[in-house]
């Protein structure tokens, strides 16, 4: 016997800011966490010391949920964890990089999940930047395609070994035209470069499933990225760069994914929505 299990994927935008309470319409990140509750929560861009986290987190803590999460060497950066409610059997932090195991990029963690162990992984992949003449870029450009060039053939054996893992967080790339509102303007932007979209569709060639892209079907969307400036929110003109890679295994137990988009802009506590998926 079986049961369902939601995993949800969400870049929290720095956690102390997401826990804050905005506005009258908006009590931040925890009101959400105890409404929805998942069983696992995959975070992303934590961009805190893991003491300053379980503060922020305190009152879900004191609830019962498990948090493991790495930091970035670099402080106020990056940092990803993840928040369970039963306590993982095995934690691995990064996936064997001398240059981006202390990242704060990746994090997996064994978790006993409707009567089986599934490997849950919280994933935050560089932005990167266009290749341009500013240093800037060129750094960011190429620090990207590192982490592309190492994290790959991970993937590829993690998914040749035919257990239940999911890989999930901000992809910071979007796959096809389905997956960016105002794909024809970006097309020489990070996220959505030649090179990136195919690095994407190599590893679901190798065997990843998509799982939103499978529920969904060919639609636009759903996007759960949308820039804070102008009326982005507003008029739906979004990235889907947030999602759920998951190995044949556990992709054959997918029941549902849903974009927990706020109802309107000012009761948003990141500028990303959160992601679940559901497997029985």
């Amino acid at each position: 016997m079986t049961t369902p299990f939601a995993i949800t994927t969400i870049n929290v935008n720095g956690i102390r800011a997401s826990v804050k309470q905005r506005n009258e319409n908006n009590p931040g990140m925890l009101p959400w966490l105890a409404d929805h509750a998942p069983d696992v929560v995959l975070m992303q861009e934590i961009r805190a010391s893991e003491a300053i986290t379980r503060k922020a987190l305190a009152p879900a803590l004191d609830d019962g949920w498990f948090l493991t999460m790495t930091e970035s060497d670099v402080k106020g950066r990056s940092g990803v964890g993840v928040l369970t409610r039963a306590e993982p059997s095995a934690v691995r932090i990064g996936f064997g990089s001398d240059e981006f195991d202390t990242s704060g990029r990746y994090l997996e963690a064994d978790v006993d999940l409707g009567g089986s162990t599934v490997t849950v992984a919280s994933l935050y992949l560089p932005s990167g930047a266009a290749l341009t003449d500013d240093p800037k870029d060129v750094e960011k450009y190429e620090e990207k395609v590192r982490f592309l060039n190492e994290f790959g053939p991970y993937l590829d054996k993690l998914v040749g070994a035919d257990g239940q893992v999911v890989v999930a967080g901000d992809w910071n790339i979007a796959h096809t035209e389905r997956d960016i509102k105002n794909w024809k303007g970006n097309r020489k932007n990070s996220g959505f470069l030649p090179h990136e979209r195919e690095w994407v569709g190599a590893r679901i060639t190798s065997g990843w499933a998509d799982v939103a892209r499978i529920y969904h079907g060919d639609v636009d969307g759903p996007y759960a990225w949308w820039s804070w400036r102008g009326k982005a929110f507003d008029n739906d003109s979004g990235w889907r760069i947030d999602y759920h890679l998951a190995t044949p295994a556990l992709a054959a137990r997918l029941q549902s994914t849903h974009v927990h988009r706020a109802d309107a802009y000012d009761r948003r506590w990141s500028d990303h929505a959160p992601v679940t998926a559901t497997f029985l």
